[in-house]
C-alpha cells in the first residue's frame, strides 16, 4: 500500500514537472509581444540574454528540488525502517543507530551536490 502511495506522488509530480518545462516556452511567448522595427534585432539579442537567465534558473531549481524531494523521501523511509528495526531488536540499537546516521549523511551529501552543481549552472554556465 504504501509503495503505491509513494509511486503515485512520484509520477503527479514527474507529470507537473514535465508539463511545466513542456509549456515554458508557450508561457514565454505569450508574456511579451514581438518587437518590431529596427529594434527588433537589439530585442532578439536582450531576449536571448534573458532566455538564457531564465533556463539557469529554471535548470537549478530542478535539480534542487528533485535532490531535496527524493533525499527527503529516501531519508524518511530509513528513518522508519530503522525505528521498526530498534522496536523488533532493541539489543542492536547501537548498531542500527551508527548504520543510520551514516546513509542519513551520504543521503544529505549527495543534496549538497545538487545545491553545488545549481550553483555552477547559475554563477558558471
Amino acid at each position: 500500500m504504501k509503495k503505491n502511495v509513494f509511486k503515485g506522488i512520484f509520477i503527479v509530480l514527474t507529470l507537473v514537472i514535465v508539463a511545466l518545462i513542456a509549456l515554458m516556452p508557450v508561457l514565454t511567448a505569450m508574456a511579451e509581444p514581438a518587437p518590431t522595427g529596427a529594434d527588433a534585432a537589439e530585442a532578439a539579442i536582450e531576449a536571448a540574454a534573458d532566455n538564457s537567465i531564465g533556463d539557469k534558473a529554471m535548470a537549478a531549481a530542478i535539480v534542487v528540488g528533485l535532490a531535496a524531494a527524493a533525499g527527503a523521501i529516501g531519508m524518511g523511509l530509513a528513518i522508519a525502517k530503522s525505528v521498526d528495526g530498534i522496536a523488533r531488536q532493541p539489543e542492536a540499537e547501537g548498531k542500527i543507530r551508527t548504520t543510520l546516521m551514516l546513509g542519513l549523511v551520504f543521503v544529505e551529501t549527495a543534496i549538497i551536490y545538487a545545491l553545488v552543481i545549481a550553483i555552477l549552472i547559475i554563477f558558471v554556465l
